[in-house]
């Protein structure tokens, strides 16, 4: 039985969203997720196989299982796969997505601002360069 990884598709010129992969990189419990940024050619064959438009994303996504999760839903599917506490973050799932979404929204309307922009995606060093899809 084949199973493909997961992916985390983020924004790969986001300061934040760059943060949150390093993060998950340091937390994570076994090295399972794979990463990709929106701006490069398997994250936008991968959001264009799943209908989105990947010129505007404006979203982190998680694909699992061959699902596709956006917004906060993918934000709590991945921290599953962070160290306790962490993990503990999956709980929020049951607050109304609509209520999850609105406050992702709010955050993901301002990450430039708030948090920054880079000029180029991030570049994997060379430890990480195995967990991440790039070509």
């Amino acid at each position: 039985m084949n199973v493909e990884p997961p992916v985390l598709i983020f924004d790969g010129v986001c300061e934040l969203c760059n943060r949150s992969v390093s993060f998950v990189l340091k937390w994570e419990k076994q090295p399972e997720i794979k990463f990709t940024a929106n701006q490069n050619d398997p994250g936008r064959n991968l959001l264009t196989r799943y209908g989105i438009d990947p010129e505007i994303p404006g979203t982190v996504f998680l694909v699992e299982k061959g699902k596709l999760y956006k917004e906060s839903t993918a934000i709590l599917r991945i921290s599953r796969y962070l160290k306790f506490p962490w993990n503990l973050g999956y709980g929020f799932i049951i607050v109304p997505p609509f209520i999850r979404n609105a406050v992702y929204r709010l955050i993901a309307r301002n990450r430039y601002r708030w948090f920054g922009k880079r000029d180029t995606c991030r570049i994997p060093t060379p430890e990480e360069m195995v967990r991440f899809l790039l070509e």
